[in-house]
């Protein structure tokens, strides 16, 4: 049996997983590996401008395929680059497999050029990680880590890959199986635990389903409607589950928490079963802890068993799949008598509807509304910050609409890349990612990307001329003193605020976006709008940015107060 470089096992490692798309950027130490991929057809290289951005790709093409992200960076920088994206994937349970390279095996320990210790730095925000120290180690070792980072709770992984490894001849053999000792990921459903949570059901006069990001990633959406609409249960979501059941659904209230709708809000207080499936009961959706659905006994479905009780405790805990035992409930389950409560539901509703004012200048609600209109079908991403939760209060998402974000870690910079890698793996469904002024400048060199990719994306950036979550906080509970939130201060103005004009707005993202290649429009006024979008949505290969002028004073409602529980709820001001 010939054998074969460590590099050349890897690249074919990768046919063997069917890996189709790669997120690179080379150095020193992963030059060889640079040079068995250019070797080989079956999958495609993309060259990111920074690794940082380049994770975000990999995370948001996993997210809207279904596959895993696959990463490949040199050593040092290169892989510290990653560190962000890593802690996004892992928070948000995103199957990657990230290879960064390491210095020869004798230099490990030496401070070497490059050389920095990334299992050790990444080892709290990976599923798993490893350096591979032997040559007979590394087809096993990737074949665990393409089934760690896709089965149980998905996640990120990283293999380490000293340079001197990569260059060893061994055996051309990669493993077919695995079979990982201590490594067993919980299948079916406890069938005894699921009858005590259907009985519940049975009993209930205020039954709610809370459906989390897990009902999403386990491909759960059909049968979770089904199970929604055999029950009649009213629906509320965390912002990651947003999507788990059409936005247009009857049965849907809202998202619940910090920005959740009054009703959201109001029915998880209200409600006498909270029937959760695939959250985690992150402070972002409970508030104060002692006051989360104080009326409720709480059932809690979830893949990782860490996540039961973790925060909140629960009376009913089921360790398995979404998706899995939402099949299993549909074997169980029967009508609830639900109409009073509905009643109730859509009093609240009506009482608070989840709106912004009517203003004659344009707002996000006005966007967001065009959006709705014109894409029947539409992957939208989203950055982090006010234009966040503007999208995840209006943006209509239902079975052709997807939405993604980063949510548990709140990573600004994700829109653009993660743009780009859901086009990447979706070239035939439009692409619409939503950024403020702020988070589009964390990686809008990936511009450059888009371009040479040919990937017609729509960029658009909500310009505040501010950092507009931070300064929503400023304004609400710090005296209105606006300390590192205006995107306008320089020194001609530093310290003078009101006193002198304001500097102008740098950059100009039309000319920013012209530079690159790419296309921009500058939508100043509510009748602009769609007709922006009309014209990129004619664009075949060339990006667009789409730049819309936001009132700084348009604040995120409802908004729990700081320490507050779901009832403390600021509505306007």
């Amino acid at each position: 049996m010939k054998k074969i470089s460590g590099n050349k096992l890897l690249v074919k490692a990768l046919r063997e997983e069917g890996v189709d798309t790669i997120f690179g950027y080379p150095g020193a130490c992963t030059i060889d590996i640079s040079d068995e991929l250019y070797k080989q057809d079956f999958t495609r290289v993309i060259l990111p401008r920074q690794e940082v951005a380049l994770v975000h790709e990999a995370d948001a093409y996993a997210r809207s395929t279904g596959k895993t992200g696959v990463c490949l960076v040199t050593s040092g920088p290169g892989a510290t680059n990653l560190v962000t994206g890593l802690a996004t994937a892992y928070y948000d349970s995103v199957p990657l497999v990230c290879f960064t390279g390491q210095v020869a095996r004798h230099l490990i320990g030496n401070d070497a050029f490059q050389e920095v210790d990334i299992v050790g730095i990444t080892r709290s925000i990976t599923k798993y990680g490893v350096v591979v120290k032997k040559r007979e180690d590394l087809g096993r070792v990737v074949k665990e880590a393409f089934y760690i980072a896709r089965t149980g709770r998905p996640g990120p992984v990283l293999i380490d890959l000293p340079k001197d490894v990569m260059a060893e001849l061994g055996s051309p053999e990669y493993p077919s199986e695995v079979n990982i000792r201590g490594y067993k990921p919980s299948t079916g459903v406890h069938i005894g635990q699921l009858k005590r949570a259907i009985k519940m059901l049975g009993k209930a006069k205020r039954p709610l389903f809370l459906a989390g990001g897990g009902v999403i990633i386990s491909g759960a959406r059909k049968e979770f409607t089904e199970l929604a609409e055999r029950t009649k249960v009213p629906v509320v979501t965390t912002v990651m589950g947003r999507g788990a059941i059409s936005t247009n659904h009857p049965l849907y209230i809202g998202n619940l928490g910090m920005h959740g709708a009054y009703a959201s809000n109001m029915a998880v207080n209200e409600c006498d079963l909270l029937f959760s499936i695939g959250t985690r009961f992150n402070d972002r959706i409970t508030g104060k802890l002692h006051s989360f659905a104080p009326k409720a006994k709480i059932v809690h479905i979830d893949i990782d068993t860490a996540a039961i009780s973790k925060n909140v405790q629960v009376d009913v805990p089921i360790v398995a799949d979404a998706k899995e035992a939402v099949e299993k409930l549909l074997e169980y389950v029967d009508n609830c008598d639900t109409e009073k409560w509905m009643d109730q539901i859509g009093a609240w509703k009506a009482e608070h509807p989840l709106v912004m004012k009517e203003k004659p200048i344009m707002t996000p609600q006005d966007v967001i509304g065009a959006i709705n209109r014109l894409f029947d079908e539409a992957i939208i991403i989203t950055d982090v910050g006010q234009h966040q939760m503007f999208t995840a209060q209006f943006a209509e998402i239902t079975e052709k609409k997807r939405l993604i974000m980063s949510g548990g870690l709140g990573t600004m910079g994700y829109g653009l890349p993660g743009a780009i890698g859901a086009k990447l793996g979706n070239p035939d469904k439009p692409v619409i990612s939503i950024s403020g002024d702020g988070g589009m400048q964390m990686n809008i060199q990936e511009l450059a990307t888009a371009v040479l990719e040919e990937l017609p994306i729509i960029s658009c950036i909500f310009n505040n001329n501010n950092l507009g979550m931070v300064r929503q906080w400023q304004k609400l509970f710090y005296g209105k003193r606006y300390s590192m939130t205006c995107l306008r201060s320089g020194a001609a103005c530093r310290g003078k605020c009101g006193e002198v004009p304001c500097p102008p707005y740098t950059p100009d993202f039309i000319k920013l976006a012209e530079s690159y290649g790419a296309k921009g429009i500058h939508v100043t006024k509510k009748e602009e709008i769609e007709p922006a979008f009309s014209e990129a949505m004619k664009s075949v290969k060339t990006p667009y940015i789409l730049e819309f002028d936001i009132d700084p004073e348009d604040l995120v409602y409802p908004m729990l107060k700081p320490g507050g529980t779901l009832e403390d709820m600021i509505m306007d001001c």
